[in-house]
C-alpha cells in the first residue's frame, strides 16, 4: 500500500474516532501520537497524515457547511459516521490541497467507503466529492 493511502486511511480513522467519541480531533491526533511512541503495536503517524488532520481541524466547520449545503436529502447526522468522516477528509484535501491531482482524492475517499462503509457509500462518496470538485474554484474564494 502506498504511503499516502495509508496516510489518507490513518487519518480516516483519527477522524472516525473523533466524530465517535465526541473528542476534538487534534486531541485524538496526540492520542495516536502519544500511543505510537510508546506502543510498538500502534502504527507510526506519518507527516501526511498529520497534515491531513491539522487541515481538516482548520477547516472543519467551512466542510460541514459546504456537506450539509450539497448533499441531496442527507443531513450531516444523518449519514453513517464513516461517509461523514470521509467525505469531511475527502473536501478538505479536495478543495485545500493542491498537490494531489482531484481524482485520486475522490478515487481513494470511494475506496476506503467500499473497505469501511455501506454498499451504498461508495456512490454517495464519489457523487459527493464529484460535486465539490465541479464547484471547487467557487468554493475556495468563499
Amino acid at each position: 500500500m502506498a504511503a499516502r493511502t495509508k496516510a489518507r486511511k490513518r487519518a480516516f480513522q483519527i477522524l472516525f474516532e473523533s466524530d465517535q467519541r465526541g473528542a476534538p480531533v487534534r486531541t485524538v491526533l496526540a492520542d495516536w501520537m502519544r500511543l505510537a511512541r510508546t506502543d510498538d503495536r500502534q502504527p507510526p503517524v506519518s507527516a501526511y497524515t498529520m497534515d491531513l488532520v491539522e487541515g481538516y481541524a482548520e477547516y472543519a466547520g467551512r466542510i460541514d457547511e459546504l456537506l450539509a449545503t450539497y448533499s441531496v436529502g442527507w443531513t450531516l447526522d444523518r449519514m453513517p459516521g464513516t461517509d461523514r468522516c470521509l467525505l469531511r477528509l475527502g473536501a478538505y484535501e479536495l478543495i485545500w490541497q493542491d498537490d494531489t491531482p482531484d481524482a485520486v482524492v475522490i478515487d481513494e475517499m470511494v475506496q476506503l467507503a467500499k473497505e469501511f462503509s455501506t454498499d451504498e457509500s461508495p456512490a454517495f462518496v464519489n457523487g459527493l466529492l464529484g460535486r465539490l470538485k465541479e464547484l471547487k474554484p467557487t468554493l475556495r474564494r468563499a
